[in-house]
C-alpha cells in the first residue's frame, strides 16, 4: 500500500507520496512513487502511483513511450500532450492498455489489477490541473470546492485536510498540511513508510521545482510530527470535561 497527496492551491502545486512498496510483512522494498516530467519553459507533470508495482511501473513507461494504439489516433507521450486533460487521458488509456495485456492473467494468477494514478502540473500557456485517474482509465479533477486529491491509504490523512485546507492558502501552508496528513497515516499504518518524495510547483513557472527526499532524519519533518503531536495533546487537555456526572 502507499499514501500520495495532491494539493491544487491558487499559488502552485504539492505533491508528496511516501515509497514503500510490500507484498506481505517480510516483503518491504522501497521504489520511488513520484515521477516528474519537465521539458523547462515548456511543462512540467507529476505523476503519484499506488498499487500493484508492475501495473503503476507500465503505466508510467507507456506515458514516456507511446501507447502502440491511441484512442486518438497518434502516438501521445507526456513530453508531447497539448494541454493537461489530454495528459490525463493518456494515463487512462495507459491504464486500460496494461489491463488489456495483462488484466486476464493477472485474474488467473487471484492478482487483483489495481492502481490509481495523480497527475498534475501545467503546460506553458495553459491552466495549472490536477486529476485522479482509476483503474478503469476514467478520472476526476481537483476544484476550488475540492483542492485536493489523494490515492492510496488515504482515511487516516485526511481530516486534517477536510478542515484546514483553502485553494487560496500560501505553498508553504500546503506543505505543512501535506506533511501532517502523511505523518497521520504513517504513525496509524505499516504500509506506508518513509522516506518521502515531495514537489511543489509553483504557478506559471515551468523552469523549475522544488523536489526533496524526506528521510527519517529530516529535521524539518522531525519538528513537525513533534510539534503536530504536542499540539493535539494540549488542545485535548485545554478543552473542558463533561459534566456528566460520572
Amino acid at each position: 500500500m502507499t499514501y500520495c497527496v495532491g494539493l491544487l492551491l491558487e499559488p502552485g502545486l504539492v505533491m508528496l507520496a511516501d515509497t514503500r512498496t510490500n507484498a506481505g510483512m517480510d516483503n518491504i522494498s522501497t521504489f520511488a512513487k513520484l515521477h516528474v516530467f519537465h521539458k523547462p519553459g515548456d511543462r512540467l507533470i507529476s505523476v503519484m502511483t499506488s498499487g500493484n508495482l508492475a501495473v503503476s511501473q507500465s503505466v508510467v513507461n507507456l506515458i514516456q513511450e507511446g501507447l502502440p494504439e491511441s484512442d486518438a489516433g497518434q502516438k501521445d507521450t507526456v513530453y508531447t500532450v497539448p494541454t493537461m486533460f489530454r495528459a490525463a487521458e493518456l494515463v487512462g488509456e495507459a491504464v486500460r492498455h496494461v489491463h488489456k495485456i495483462h488484466g486476464e492473467a493477472m485474474r488467473k494468477q487471484d492478482v487483483r489489477f489495481d492502481v490509481s494514478v495523480l497527475v498534475g502540473g501545467q503546460i506553458a500557456g495553459r491552466t495549472l490541473r490536477l486529476f485522479q485517474i482509476y483503474a478503469a482509465g476514467n478520472f476526476i479533477e481537483a476544484t476550488r470546492d475540492t483542492p485536493f486529491l489523494q490515492i492510496g491509504e488515504h482515511k487516516y490523512g485526511k481530516p486534517i485536510l477536510d478542515r484546514a485546507v483553502r485553494p487560496d492558502m500560501p505553498l508553504a501552508d500546503g506543505v505543512k498540511l501535506a506533511l501532517i496528513s502523511m505523518d497521520s497515516t504513517l504513525r496509524s499504518n505499516l504500509s506506508v513508510g518513509l522516506p518521502l518524495d515531495l514537489l511543489v510547483h509553483r504557478r506559471d513557472d515551468m523552469s523549475h521545482a522544488c523536489v526533496r527526499r524526506i528521510g527519517e532524519h529530516d529535521p524539518y519533518f522531525q519538528m513537525i510530527r513533534e510539534r503536530w503531536s504536542t499540539a493535539l495533546r494540549d488542545a485535548h487537555r485545554a478543552m473542558p470535561a463533561p459534566e456528566w456526572g460520572f
